[in-house]
Order: C-alpha cells, then structure tokens, then sequence
C-alpha cells in the first residue's frame, strides 16, 4: 500500500485502541450488574483483557475508508459501529478457543484456559463462564450500535446490518464444522465456509456500517458489496490455510501444521490431496486429524507440498481471486473519492502478500 494509506491505517489503529480502553473503563458504570457480584467484574476484565490484545483493527480500518468513499468530513457513528465490530470479534474469540479447545490467544490466555485456571475443579463451570462471556460481547456489540448517536433510520439499519452479519458468522461456524464430515470437500464448500464464517462479518459489514454512518445507501450496490467482499474472505483465507502448513513459525509465533492435526480439510489439505501419489496420500491421511502427529511428520508433508507445487499453485490462486477482488473496486471510481477506492483496490493484493516478499 502507499505511505499515505499505511499513515492513515495506522492512526485508525491507534484512534481506535485508545477508544477501547476508554469503553472499558466505563463499561461498568452502565451495566446494571449487582454489586454483590464478583464473577461479573472478572467475566468484564477478561472480555477487556482480550479485546485490548488485538492486532491492526483491520475492521475498524475498513469501516472508515468506506465512509471516505463518501466523505473525507467527520462523520458520526463510526466510534459506536467500530466498537460494535471489534466486540464482535472479541465475541467470536471467545467461543473459537472454546470450540478448538486452544489455550492462548493473542500471546496471552485464552478466556476459556483462563476459566479453567481459575475454576480447576468446576470444568463445567469454566465452560459456562466462558460461554455466557462470549455471549455478553455479542450483546455490548449490538448495544454499541443502539447507544450510537446518530438519526433512528440510521441506526437501526446499522444494528440489522450487525445482527445478520453476527447470524451469518454463527452459520459459517456450523458448516466450518460440518466442512470436516466430508471425506473430501469441493471448492464451492471452501469458499462457502470461508464467505459465512469470515468474509460477511469481517468485509462485508465494516463496508456497509461505513457507508451507512456517511450517508450512503448501500443496499443499492448489494451484489456488488457481496461480490468484492467474498472475493477478498477467499483470497485471505487462502493465506492463512496455506501459512498454516507452509509459513514460518517463529515468523507466526505458532506452529505449523494445526489444520492437519485438527483434521480440518483446508484449501491446503485439497489442494496437496489433489497432486499427491496413493504413498504420500496415506502418509497425509494418516497425520490429518492425529493431535499428536509429530513436527518431523509435518516437515515431510510440507517436503511433500513444496515438491508437488502445491505452494506455486496456491500462490497463483490466491493472487487470481486478489486480482478480481481488486478489479471490482476499481470499478467504484466512477461514483466514489478516488483516494478511498484505491485503498479498496489494493487491499486485496495486499492481503495475499506473504511474509518476506516485497
């Protein structure tokens, strides 16, 4: 990306963090909880703890260049719709590590270890906590929303666009799952699950709740919308499944091979299953869903994907749907600010980018 859109990322990131903080610090002045009530104050601190840990908001960053698409003026509401988004995100977190039974998140503990930790002789009690923890992030996500100070119209069109987003990831959740009952899934259900479970919630609705806080309508370009942001869920999740298998882990900070031992059948388990001879698919189908497959095991697999090319193909397919994303947007300059259709336009290409390429 140019330095002028990295500059402006940047300051939505760190806007954006000193927002959070400032959420959590009065969170408990406006939740009616007991004062009697400890766990309330500890379930709090720990949706904080997690939420405070993110990464670069690229949310929160795309919600705002949707609204420069419109309009470089300030505009309000996106402060509610950002904290909407990212609480979402913290609520997703929460019920993930459950679901994947994963001890860390964001190199701290995950809520659900942090339950167990504290509770190590109730387990059903830490699996309740955490449940209802990520269950309590969902509802200050939409109340974000209802507190925002902007026309009803407004906001109640950015509270449907936050539910149906919420209501859609749950159902990628449920086929993400039901994706791993299939011996050999085709790439429509790849794309399908990384579209529900990514795309809608994480593309799809930072563009519409900007556009909506600018004063666009952005039902009138729904397909499109739709169109651009799947495109960019599947490019993105390409990467992530072919990192999981080919990336650098000190580079990560995780290991390698975490798909294959939790049997996920990923773009890069299809795409080495498709090239691999009957003796390399046993060695693979004997690691996929093995929890104590070895890293030696894991090597011989990447050996296996980096010989059979695996890694120039999926690079290629990557950077195919990158390129169709970024051409779409492209298309938004004969009604949209230029410097806001650009960020679009490249955001795509760079999101394939992997580590150690220019």
């Amino acid at each position: 990306m140019t330095q002028q859109i990295l500059e402006r990322v940047a300051g939505y990131e760190q806007r954006f963090n000193t927002l959070f903080e400032e959420y959590f610090d009065t969170l408990s002045v406006g939740l009616d909880a007991p004062s009697s009530s400890r766990f309330t104050p500890e379930c709090l601190q720990l949706l904080r703890e997690l939420s405070l840990r993110g990464g670069k908001r690229m949310r929160v960053v795309l919600l705002h260049e949707a609204a420069r698409l419109v309009t470089e003026e300030p505009v309000d509401g996106l402060d509610a719709a950002a904290l909407s988004i990212e609480l979402l995100q913290t609520h997703g977190l929460v019920h993930d590590d459950l679901i994947d039974d994963s001890p860390t998140r964001r190199g701290g503990p995950s809520t659900y270890y942090a339950y167990r930790e504290r509770f190590p002789g109730h387990p059903r009690t830490a699996l309740g906590l955490t449940v209802l923890a990520g269950d309590l992030a969902l509802a200050l996500s939409l109340r974000a929303l209802l507190d925002a100070k902007v026309p009803v119209e407004v906001r109640q069109a950015m509270v449907e666009v936050q539910t149906r987003a919420a209501t859609d990831t749950f159902m990628g959740q449920i086929i993400d799952t039901e994706r791993d009952f299939v011996a050999a899934p085709d790439e429509g259900t790849l794309h399908r699950v990384a579209d529900y479970k990514s795309a809608r919630y994480s593309i799809l609705a930072p563009l519409q709740l900007g556009l909506l806080a600018a004063g666009e309508q952005p039902a009138r370009w729904e397909t499109e919308l739709r169109d651009y942001a799947r495109l960019v869920g599947i490019c993105g999740q390409m990467r992530d499944d072919y990192l999981d298998l080919f990336g650098d882990a000190t580079a990560m900070g995780k290991p390698t091979g975490i798909d294959l031992r939790h049997g996920k059948h990923s773009y890069t388990i299809r795409a080495l299953i498709a090239r691999i001879d009957d003796a390399e698919r046993r060695v693979v189908e004997a690691a996929l869903g093995d929890p104590s497959c070895s890293p030696e095991t894991i090597a011989a697999i990447r050996e296996i994907g980096e010989r059979r090319g695996v890694t120039g193909g999926m690079q290629a397919d990557m950077r195919r749907y990158a390129h169709r994303a970024s051409a779409m947007a492209a298309g938004w300059r004969s009604r949209w600010r230029e410097e806001a259709v650009t960020f679009f336009e490249q955001l795509p290409l760079w999101s394939v980018r992997l580590p150690g390429t220019p």
